[in-house]
């Protein structure tokens, strides 16, 4: 019984190797029957504009084109004067375009609104609907960045293929064991192979969740006025007249942002005004009062 529960570790111990032996036994034959073949094979283009992996498969026989997996995240401020027309406008876009809201938030602060999205859109869409956000209101800043993740991805493809076959090749050994002892070891080694499988499964689906679906993070603001995106003027007058510009523009500015400070402090600017109301009363009291005493004395002065 030993020697047979040996003999059964050994074996659940050369299962993963010879699995993965397997594999790349019948790459490296493909490998030296055709070297120059894959050497002079062209990269070719996947559907985002990337390159392709050329491998031989496991038989040999067919050519296996592996697409590049990538990541693709923009970051985009924008602003706008009409912030009701161009919240619905985005949300019209993202639908258009077959993508989805994954986070969304809309506040108010010093008068105005803002809002930020977490947007996903499917990559072979992620340009479009870069290029019509920006169109749509006034882009201030972007950012992108591309992620390529293909080994990490196409290494956490292969564990996942070997473990299957190790699950296969466990339970074809289960379904020929008669001890028990047998049956406890295999079936032990069958739950934790599941495990894996699982958790690789699970990291494959979360790759394929990036890859397929762009990552656009948008905050918008709602403005008064668009900032300033003239080109700076080349002539001495145009620089002067530009400079005019922005002096009556700043001075404006001021004067309304002055109207509206005055509107949220109402009350206290009531208040002043009665303050200053009854001080200005008071003085003239006083001075009501010390006048005609001053005449007085200047009479009996005049009477002496």
């Amino acid at each position: 019984m030993k020697r047979k529960a040996l003999a059964i570790l050994l074996a659940l111990m050369l299962v993963p190797a010879l699995a993965a032996c397997g594999g790349s036994k019948g790459e490296s034959t493909a490998a030296n029957d055709a070297p120059t073949a894959q050497m002079e094979a062209p990269m070719a283009e996947n559907a985002y504009g990337g390159e392709v992996y050329d491998t031989a498969s496991a038989a040999g026989t067919e050519s296996v084109h592996r697409a590049e997996k990538m990541i693709h995240t923009a970051t985009l401020s924008l602003e706008t004067t009409v912030f009701d027309d161009t919240v619905a406008g985005l949300s019209s876009l993202t639908e258009r375009l077959e993508g989805y809201y994954e986070n969304s938030s809309i506040w108010s602060g010093g008068g105005y609104r803002h809002a930020d999205y977490t947007v996903r859109v499917p990559a072979e869409n992620y340009k479009t609907f870069l290029a019509q956000a920006g169109e749509l209101c006034h882009l201030t800043d972007s950012d992108t960045s591309q992620q390529n993740i293909s080994e990490a991805y196409y290494d956490t493809e292969g564990r996942l293929k070997t473990q299957q076959i190790k699950l296969e090749r466990l339970q074809a050994l289960l379904a020929r064991a008669e001890e028990m002892e047998d049956i406890i070891t295999i079936e032990s080694a069958i739950s934790e192979t599941e495990q894996q499988i699982d958790s690789l499964s699970g990291t494959l689906q979360h790759y394929d969740g990036l890859v397929d679906y762009a990552t656009v993070y948008i905050s918008l603001q709602e403005v008064y006025k668009l900032s300033n995106v003239e080109e700076a003027p080349v002539s001495f007058a145009g620089r002067i007249g530009s400079a005019f510009t922005a002096g009556w523009a700043s001075f404006t500015d001021g004067l309304e942002n002055l109207a509206v400070a005055l509107a949220y402090g109402w009350m206290w600017v009531i208040l002043l005004a009665v303050a200053a109301v009854i001080a200005v009363r008071v003085l003239r009291k006083r001075r009501g009062g010390i006048v005609p005493k001053l005449k007085k004395q200047d009479d009996k002065k005049d009477e002496t």
